[in-house]
């Protein structure tokens, strides 16, 4: 058993001095809407950010990790009593966001492309509302958020010198609000900067 733990424990140790390590810095837009399952409710797209840490392990294939602030939510059009009452509202979510990325980059060394995908939890800091009470006496249940969600990315990245540009799309794996089947939907547009 000794002889296995060892052998794993070199093969990992050889594995993490060969692969590369990178860590850097990103900010970027993002645009989401809450997609609803309610033919009253309909919801458009509301523009946020992200900031946050990254981190690369590996050169061809690699693993990103990465911890951002991020802001999403939607803004929605409520008919109510026999559809002749409509009514605008707003939702805006501050979220920390973990995904953990699989990739793969082709390239050079001063100009790289990739693709990458994977699952990403999201933790709700803070939850803003702009409902009117017309509103929330109709839809009671309507801001019920649970405080987190999985979720995934999938996209493609450039990275030329120091900088890297990433196109991704975020979708939820679980409902954020399970009374309106209500999921996170979030295309993100992000600056990189590579200090290490």
């Amino acid at each position: 058993m000794k002889k296995y733990f060892f052998t794993l424990l070199v093969a990992a140790l050889s594995f993490s001095a060969k692969a590369q390590f990178n860590i850097g810095v990103k900010g970027g837009i993002n645009f989401s809407h809450l997609s609803v399952n309610n033919g009253s409710i309909n919801s458009t797209a509301l523009p946020g950010y992200q900031i946050g840490l990254w981190s690369r392990i590996g050169k061809g294939f690699y693993v990103q990790p990465e911890v951002y602030l991020g802001s999403s939510g939607s803004n929605f059009d409520f008919q109510y009593n026999n559809q002749t009452v409509t009514e605008s509202g707003k939702v805006r979510f501050t979220t920390l966001n973990v995904p953990v990325l699989l990739g793969q980059s082709f390239g050079f060394s001063k100009l790289n492309f990739r693709i990458m995908a994977g699952p990403m939890y999201s933790y709700i800091l803070n939850n803003n509302e702009n409902l009117s009470q017309n509103v929330r006496n109709a839809y009671q249940d309507f801001g019920n958020y649970r405080n987190s969600t999985l979720g995934y990315q999938a996209g493609a990245g450039v990275d030329l010198l120091k900088f890297s540009v990433d196109l991704r799309y975020e979708g939820g794996l679980t409902e954020i609000n399970p009374a309106y089947g209500q999921r996170q939907n979030v295309w993100h547009l992000s600056l990189g900067y590579k200090f290490l």
